[in-house]
């Protein structure tokens, strides 16, 4: 059939606006995702952050392409202190879901093999320890939980039911503008150790590694550290620990042998210190004899404990500068203690009775980290605070420890900045500030790098951990926890004493700063007072 010259052309009109759809399809399937309307990001160096490179990746809301799951709450990392949370949360109901970017579970306590435990007493020397922690530092003192499968048959009963994935890698994260300010974490894609990609979500977020994986990547404000109050340029963290393991030590012989000695020699021998049926404390007259051969280590006084069998480990030993967000400064550090613990060791078999064919018992797979970057949370726990036994409406915690500021290469031995009797831990120091769902679980609290030197201690943030996932549990569908008042947590901190018998509430502790002005108060939290020796000298 032949067509009009009219036809023809509304044929080939037609024609064209085909083709113009089909090229646009091909180009809009073409170009990469663009992100979500309502995502925010950033990228580049951030000078609170030491010049490390921080960023929230743009990552468009709908990936059809990356498996997605939903969850209530993820935790970032295997450290003992947010499976405490993770345990409470999925007790109380709650989807849990444990991504760790370390290859192996466990952090500081499994894999670091810090198997010595330090508890909180108050001044009359009551145990402090509360909630589910208390088993575990129970079973250690009297002897049950000593040995590392010991401690891994614990962690097993925390993390039972819920899932783990080892190794994985965060590629993104997703953030939107928050309901209360600031930011939402809404979501994060990561790589799994054997390469696959996925995407989770979760109403709440739980930064829960030595390194702050997750944080560091979040515009967090980090505030300033021990490199302020020694007056250093450059970031430094208090030193990191390599935990020593021997064996073939007579353990009741070194008993036997420090205590019958008479008192002047063993003083001039070794120091102030004390050897009981367990624990060997100090005996730092004996460990300053040793001469490290390289000035990043340091062998400071005992804190070892007895494994049974003639198994013994230690916390003495201090490497300096290590940087535990750097792979590979971390496996320089473990390579230093690799060649000074053998030395180490032959100074004991010389020095201490019973530990003559004391021989190595391996070493553990990675460090005792101490300390990272301190971020700032809604309320930063200053010395004030502890030394005044202060208590918040919000707490989750009764604190206590001595501000115990481990070595740095500026001050080998460390200083111990107080001690308090006993001081509460308030929500709000375990809430990322700016974000309305990111919650700081153990060495990750928010206090100043002095008041850190008390708050860091497990069983003051493992009580707290566990405490905030019991009260996400019973706020589930009511409220956020940004939502709460001081009218909310009566009920809430009630629960926590009846159910699982933690009491954070009618506490009080011995103010030790009553009468001080707030010039003497200000300085205290700034490092200008040390008050261990300012209260010897100090005007009534």
């Amino acid at each position: 059939m032949k067509l009009s010259g009219k036809k023809l052309t509304v044929v080939l009109a037609l024609v064209a606006l085909v083709a113009l759809a089909a090229v646009y399809t091909f180009l809009q399937r073409s170009a990469p995702d663009k992100p979500s309307p309502n995502s925010t990001a950033t990228a580049g160096t951030d000078e609170s952050n030491g010049g490390k490179s921080t960023t929230a990746s743009k990552t468009d809301n709908k990936l059809p392409d990356i498996p997605t799951e939903q969850t209530d709450i993820v935790v970032i990392g295997s450290e003992l202190e947010g499976l405490y949370l993770a345990r409470a949360a999925a007790d109380e109901g709650l989807k849990v879901k444990i991504l760790d970017p370390r290859d192996a579970f466990g952090g500081q306590v499994l894999q670091g093999e810090m198997l010595f435990l330090d508890e909180t007493r108050d001044d009359q020397h009551r145990l402090l320890v509360q909630g589910r922690a208390k088993e575990l530092f129970d079973g250690f003192r009297n002897g049950k939980i000593r040995k590392l499968k010991e401690f891994e048959q614990y962690f097993d009963k925390l993390k039972k039911d819920i899932p783990v994935e080892q190794g994985i890698k965060i590629e993104s994260i997703e953030q939107n503008p928050g309901q209360f300010g600031g930011q939402a974490l809404n979501g994060i894609v990561y790589t799994t150790k054997d390469g696959q990609k996925k995407r989770i979500a979760a109403s709440y977020w739980v930064e829960n590694t030595d390194y702050a994986a997750m944080v560091s990547k979040l515009q967090a404000t980090r505030m300033p550290g021990l490199e302020k109050f020694y007056g250093q340029n450059n970031i430094e963290y208090m030193s990191s620990g390599m935990m020593m393991k021997f064996k073939n030590v007579d353990w009741a012989k070194f008993q036997q042998s420090f205590n019958n000695m008479p008192k002047e020699e063993r003083s001039a021998k070794f120091g102030w210190g004390s050897v009981d049926n367990s624990f060997a404390i100090s005996l730092a007259g004996m460990t300053s004899k040793y001469k490290p051969t390289n000035d990043r280590v340091f062998l400071r006084g005992l804190n070892a404990v007895s494994q049974r069998d003639g198994e013994v480990i230690i916390n003495a030993f201090l490497i300096y500068t290590v940087d535990p967000s750097d792979d590979k400064s971390v496996a320089e550090a473990m390579e230093l203690g690799k060649k000074e613990i053998p030395l180490i060791l032959n100074h004991f078999r010389k020095s201490l009775p019973g530990w003559e064919k004391a021989e190595l018992n391996g070493f553990p797979n990675y460090l005792y980290i101490r300390e990272y970057n301190h971020y700032e949370t809604d309320y930063v726990l200053k010395p004030s605070d502890m030394l005044g036994a202060k208590m918040f409406w919000d707490n989750v915690s009764i604190g206590g420890y001595p501000l115990d500021l481990q070595g740095t290469s500026a001050n080998k031995w460390g200083i111990e900045m107080g001690r308090p009797d006993k001081y509460g831990m308030p929500l709000r120091s375990f809430l990322l500030k700016n974000y309305d769902n990111v919650i700081m679980a153990g060495k990750n609290v928010g206090a100043s790098a002095i008041a850190y030197g008390s708050a860091r201690i497990q069983p003051n943030t493992s009580l707290a951990a566990e405490s905030i996932g019991v009260i996400l549990g019973q706020i589930q569908g009511k409220k956020k926890l940004r939502e709460l008042k001081e009218a909310d947590m009566p009920q809430l901190q009630q629960y926590l004493a009846s159910k699982y018998n933690i009491k954070v509430t009618g506490v009080t502790g011995n103010n030790k700063l009553a009468g001080w002005s707030a010039d003497e108060i200000a300085k205290l939290d700034t490092g200008e007072i040390v008050y261990a020796s300012y209260v010897k000298t100090r005007k009534k």
